[in-house]
């Protein structure tokens, strides 16, 4: 790729920053009224109508659902004005609505990109994943069991056992992982949804978890991936269906060996990649929205691989 193509790649990323603060902003309207459906909706609206202002070619490789299933972004709309360079988008306008519906913690309005064809175009349904930030990115294997990645973890960060924190979607599937960890004196952290920020989490500093373990959605499992190849991260997913329509939705998509291990580079290829995401409640990635008499606060955070960069960006967005 030339080096025109790749800045190009690099300053449409950053565009994409306003179509989440759009996202946000919708939704957050919606923060503890009830009704993840049209919150869900409000930030699919807001997001559409700013994408197509861009001068780009996208195409959403994992969204809404197929044509018939979702009005807005749904897999294989087309996206931006129609001319530049070609996008693969994976978009998550409201990832965890049930957090908004009811005032929870960890909502995000999330974007995911690549060059045509970056993108691993997952069917929807469930993942086995752990992820784990650039030190021991090298050390985790899905084949090991709980406990024994857990120790390899602790090894690779210098840290005792004790010390590690895992991140455990609260789930009724999860029980038995949960006392495996537990069990090797580890700490579990439980969330009640928002793996793509705790996927991050493992990546940042600041941030308490070291591991995130457990079964969850695909799309998220590819959107993670691509935020893991900008911080140097590593996710490791395997096909985990929880029944037979989801075995049969896959194998539709012509997925038939549920065996293969993603790796973050399986999942998002390339060089040049992008992760944008704002918050909508506070997380452990980006603060929420906050609303004032005469302004709006969003905060967002937007990652590229090429070059390796991170930003934070608030802003405050005048209203009266």
């Amino acid at each position: 790729m030339a080096k025109s193509d790749v800045s190009l790649f690099a300053n449409v990323a950053l565009e994409f920053v306003r179509v989440t603060e759009e996202g946000a902003i919708a939704a957050a309207r919606w923060i503890g009224r009830g009704d993840a459906k049209a919150a869900d909706q409000a930030a699919v609206d807001a997001m559409r109508e700013y994408f197509n202002t861009i001068d780009f070619r996208g195409e959403i490789v994992i969204g809404e659902g197929a044509k018939d299933e979702a009005a807005e972004l749904y897999i294989g709309e087309k996206l931006g004005k129609g001319t530049g360079a070609r996008f693969d988008i994976a978009v998550d306008p409201l990832e965890c609505t049930d957090s908004v519906a009811y005032g929870r913690s960890n909502a995000l309005s999330v974007i995911a990109t690549g060059p045509e064809g970056s993108l691993y175009r997952a069917a929807d349904s469930y993942m086995e994943k752990i992820a784990v930030g650039p030190e021991a990115a090298s050390v985790i294997d899905i084949d090991s069991t709980p406990a024994e990645n857990v120790r390899k973890v602790a090894s690779a960060l210098g840290k005792e056992i004790s010390e590690v924190t895992v991140a455990v979607l609260e789930r009724p599937r999860h029980e038995a992982l949960i006392a495996e960890v537990r069990g090797t004196g580890a700490r579990v952290q439980l969330f009640t949804d928002g793996d793509i920020a705790m996927a991050i989490a493992t990546c940042k500093g600041s941030s308490s978890v070291d591991m995130l373990m457990g079964i969850g959605g695909s799309a998220e499992a590819v959107i993670s991936a691509a935020a893991l190849r900008c911080l140097g991260g590593e996710i490791l997913c395997r096909w985990k269906p929880k029944d037979e329509k989801h075995i049969a939705r896959l194998n539709k998509a012509g997925v038939t060996d549920f065996s293969t291990v993603f790796r973050s580079q399986d999942l998002a290829r390339g060089k040049d990649l992008s992760f944008t995401a704002t918050g909508i409640l506070n997380g452990p990635l980006v603060k929420g929205v906050t609303v004032g008499a005469v302004y709006t606060n969003t905060h967002s955070v937007v990652m590229t691989s090429n070059p390796r960069t991170i930003r934070y960006i608030n802003t405050r967005h005048i209203t009266g």
